[in-house]
């Protein structure tokens, strides 16, 4: 049988590379059903995402690229399947809410292992989508050790992919270092602009015209992780605060969702804290 593969290639650009590696595949077996590339001109790096049909990914592939691409180069053969995810929230609903529901019906190619709060109010919402749910209490120990509680659980499903759904505590940098670029976070305003402590309000007291969301990887750097997905929406002088958020949080999923799907199909490559998507 037949299935479904996706080659992902990153490695110092040269003349003959695109030639090269489809002459790999073709010469494994393998039939090319789509092709993106793309060339950074500024460190004259390269990236390729293939799809290709083989009967089972083989590792020749692999060893063969290895051999004609050298020691330099990112070179990965991502099998058929969903990606795994913890998800990490607090107490807003809307970014959970819709990925559970995106996850019943299959949307994003992941699938929602467990998630996990610092509070309890998510709990119900969480089961009823069948979903196991850890409420770890941040109350009475300190941050290292919540984290280590956190981490003891996110290890224990071994997830490729651990989601912040508005999980509304920063994270230590060991924490972060112990899933590198895995973290992604939905972060409420459209970056770099208004970082910090109620975004919506500093919008609000400005008059913006518009207001967005930042999905992005979580680094040591604060809300400076490289980005995946941004959008925004209008806004106007007749909208209160409260209309505001509303209409923020709707911005807020959809951009978590479409960064997550994009992820789960191995369309984003990350270099220094830029990302290249196919």
């Amino acid at each position: 049988m037949e299935n479904k593969f996706i080659l992902r290639v990153d490695c110092p650009d040269r003349v003959g590379l695109v030639h090269d590696i489809t002459g790999i595949l073709s010469e494994r077996g393998a039939n090319i059903i789509s092709n993106d590339e793309f060339v950074d001109p500024d460190n004259k790096h390269f990236y390729m995402r293939t799809v290709f049909i083989h009967e089972n990914g083989n590792d020749e592939i692999t060893d063969s690229l290895k051999e004609i691409l050298g020691p330099e180069a990112q070179i990965k053969v991502v099998p058929p399947g969903k990606k795994r995810a913890v998800i990490m929230a607090t107490k807003e609903y809307h970014c959970l809410g819709d990925l559970l529901m995106r996850n019943r019906f299959d949307e994003l190619n992941m699938e929602v292992l467990c998630v996990i709060s610092n509070h309890n109010v998510l709990k119900s919402l969480t089961q009823s989508f069948d979903i196991p749910f850890h409420n770890v209490s941040h109350e009475g120990v300190s941050r290292e050790e919540h984290e280590q509680m956190i981490k003891s659980i996110i290890d224990s499903y071994n997830p490729d992919i651990v989601v912040l759904a508005k999980y509304m505590r920063i994270l230590n940098k060991s924490f972060v270092g112990a899933f590198p670029f895995s973290i992604v976070n939905i972060h409420h305003s459209f970056l770099p602009a208004f970082i910090g402590a109620s975004p919506y309000r500093q919008a609000y007291q400005r008059g913006v015209k518009i207001i967005g969301a930042t999905a992005h990887y979580v680094t040591d750097d604060l809300d400076e992780g490289p980005i995946v997905v941004q959008d925004v929406i209008p806004v106007s002088h007749q909208m209160d605060l409260k209309e505001m958020i509303n209409a923020g949080k709707d911005v807020e999923k959809v951009v978590l969702a479409r960064a997550l799907k994009l992820i789960c199909e191995d369309r984003v490559f990350v270099y220094g804290n830029k990302t290249v998507i196919f």
